[in-house]
């Protein structure tokens, strides 16, 4: 056969045949080809290794170069970042007094006590010779200082945790003695906690602050910016357990305390008016009760006070003041807006004469009453407001436009908040003139469909009996900063509503209607007395206009004005009488203006009343 048609063989086949013959011969180069195949040259791989350690050394340097060089900064700032901790130094809260300096609210420390249990396992002192420590041997020492079980404060200091809360709010002294102690891993944050002195006497006013240390309620919350102060902070360098590094770094800014607020009540009047209110709403069984307290002639508030005021230092609900919180129709107190309007425009005069009957059909046909059956009446404008009357007054009334009456009323400060410096005042309801029906147009001569709070209608009075010049009712008097400066609280001008001349008739008028009407319990022994009864229709349980709110609001003394006092009652129904302001109100009034007279040593009345007739 030729090579061309030979067949192919398997590379098997060809393997063995390239491989030597056993017993066959080579010649010296093919063998020393083949024996440096099967033994390697050390050399090369010397070589070979040399080179990868090189360039790996290599590759490390760089990369160090490369870090120190063009890192270097950035990771030493980071990893200080990493040792940096920095903690909130919070702000001391401003203090709020009463206007003689009597702190209502203030701020104390306290201390937030907590274990790191690692240092504690560490710890351990000499006692009688044997070296002891560990966690039981720190709760041994710690328990009759924090009061607690032994074993519970065994179990609150063993483990590994580098913070273990022991105590919260615990006071300055408990801390001192924690520390002369010397147990390493006992630390403690500085807190501070708001404590009012007063309790329940003007809390309704002062409110509280929440957990988060911002006012919730009250004169805290609405004050709280100035109260707050600004927080600091102490930045510093710690090691890995938690400890300061003493000369690392470390750098401190200091907190700015709150502002001091001092009010300008008078706590022991907050505390008469607020202990009268609750007697009476339990004896006349009402749902509730409110007094107002103010100087005519500053505006300023020196009691308000609430039955069932809350005690802010453990408060429950929102809390807050009534008196400015809740609105209902003023009734009868608001006819003194309806006499100084009449006496201002000229309609009439205080001994205008006129013939009242129980009954007074208007001209539209709507039919008004008065609250006790009578005859026909003559009645001065005097005797009207002295008497109460319904029917007179709405004859007196019906000749003043409606807008007039609107705006008269507007001028008094109804239907706009006070602004007086606490959250959740209300505004009161008193739609415009075009909006009242024909009813509505005659009611609100008497105080009814409308709607106002127990500060609104109480500086009506305070109004007249400052001449007729409207000043805002205010409960801060001024603020201290840091440095022990004292500025007074700036307030909106006064406003003159209604000449001297016709606020001093009203007032002569509304004193007739204490010595001869129905305000007869409201006199104080020595002292002239103006003021005005009210009983109001409201809402009841039921959701129906058959409950009341009984008032009486009065001014003292008449030769010269010095305080205005609302008292109210709400839905008191004790007797059948009750609900009249003449019952539940006046004598509360009585008693609570002869205390105030005496604690700011007004001297009795030095004249004696000189009133209008009443009749003709």
């Amino acid at each position: 056969m030729t090579a061309a048609a030979e067949p192919r063989r398997s590379s098997v086949a060809r393997q063995r045949a390239a491989r030597p013959r056993v017993g066959g011969t080579v010649d010296a180069r093919t063998h020393r080809r083949l024996r440096a195949a099967r033994v390697g040259n050390p050399l090369t791989r010397v070589r070979v290794l040399s080179i990868a350690v090189i360039a790996t050394l290599a590759l490390f340097s760089g990369r160090l170069v490369y870090v120190q060089a063009y890192q270097g900064e950035t990771l030493a700032a980071e990893a200080l970042q990493g040792r940096m901790n920095t903690q909130t130094i919070p702000a001391v809260r401003g203090e709020i007094t009463d206007a003689d300096g009597n702190v209502l609210a203030t701020s104390v420390t306290r201390y937030n006590v907590f274990a790191d249990q690692v240092l504690i396992e560490d710890w351990a002192h000499t006692v009688d010779g044997e070296r002891v420590g560990g966690a039981a041997e720190a709760a041994r020492l710690l328990a009759p200082i924090l009061e607690e079980p032994e074993a519970e404060l065994a179990a609150k200091l063993s483990g590994s945790s580098q913070y273990k809360m022991l105590k919260r709010d615990t006071a300055p002294e408990t801390w001192d003695a924690i520390k002369e102690l010397g147990i390493s891993g006992l630390f403690a944050e500085q807190d501070s906690r708001r404590s009012y002195p007063a309790g329940t006497t003007g809390g309704n006013l002062l409110g509280f602050v929440g957990a988060e240390g911002h006012g919730m309620a009250g004169l805290e919350h609405a004050l709280d910016e100035q109260l707050a102060g600004v927080a600091g902070s102490r930045t510093f360098e710690r090691g890995l357990g938690g400890h300061v590094i003493p000369t690392g770094i470390q750098s401190t800014t200091p907190a700015v305390p709150g502002t001091d607020v001092r009010t300008t009540l008078l706590m022991d009047l907050q505390w008469k008016a607020q202990a009268a209110i609750e007697a009476q709403v339990e004896a006349m069984n009402a749902s509730g009760g409110f007094i107002v307290v103010s100087d005519v002639k500053t505006g300023e508030i020196y009691a308000l006070a609430d039955a069932g005021s809350m005690d802010p230092n453990s408060p429950t609900g929102f809390g807050g003041s009534q008196a400015i919180s809740t609105i209902f129709d003023p009734g009868s107190t608001a006819k003194i807006v309806t006499m100084a309007a009449a006496i201002e425009t000229g309609v009439a005069t205080p001994t205008s004469q006129y013939q009242v009957p129980y009954e007074y059909p208007t001209s539209n046909g709507q039919v008004f009453k008065d609250a006790h059956e009578h005859g026909l009446e003559n009645w001065t404008l005097t005797g009207i407001l002295a008497q109460s009357s319904n029917t007179g007054t709405v004859m007196v009334g019906e000749q003043i436009p409606k807008q007039v009456r609107h705006d008269y009323l507007t001028k008094f400060g109804f239907g706009e908040r006070t602004g007086i410096e606490l959250a959740g005042e209300e505004r009161g309801l008193l739609a415009d003139a075009d909006d009242w029906d024909g009813r509505t147009q005659y009611t609100v001569l008497f105080g009814q469909g409308m709607a106002a709070t127990a500060l609104q209608s109480t500086n009506v009075f305070a109004t007249m009996a400052n001449g007729g010049v409207r000043t805002t009712p205010h409960l801060v008097a001024g603020t201290t900063d840091e440095a022990g400066t004292f500025t007074p609280s700036v307030q909106p001008d006064p406003v003159q509503v209604v000449s001297p001349e016709t606020a001093h008739t009203v007032l002569t008028m509304m004193e007739s209607a204490v010595e001869e009407g129905t305000g007869g319990a409201a006199m104080i022994d020595g002292y002239r007395v103006a003021g005005k009864t009210g009983t109001a229709q409201i809402p009841g349980p039921s959701g129906k206009l058959d409950a009341y709110m009984a008032s009486f609001i009065g001014v003292a003394p008449v030769d010269d004005p010095r305080l205005a006092i609302g008292v109210f009652l709400e839905n008191p129904t004790a007797t059948e009488y009750a609900k009249f302001g003449s019952v539940s109100a006046a004598p509360v009034f009585s008693d609570v203006m002869s205390f105030a007279l005496q604690q700011l040593g007004v001297v009795p009345s030095g004249t004696s009343p000189e009133l209008y007739p009443s009749t003709w």
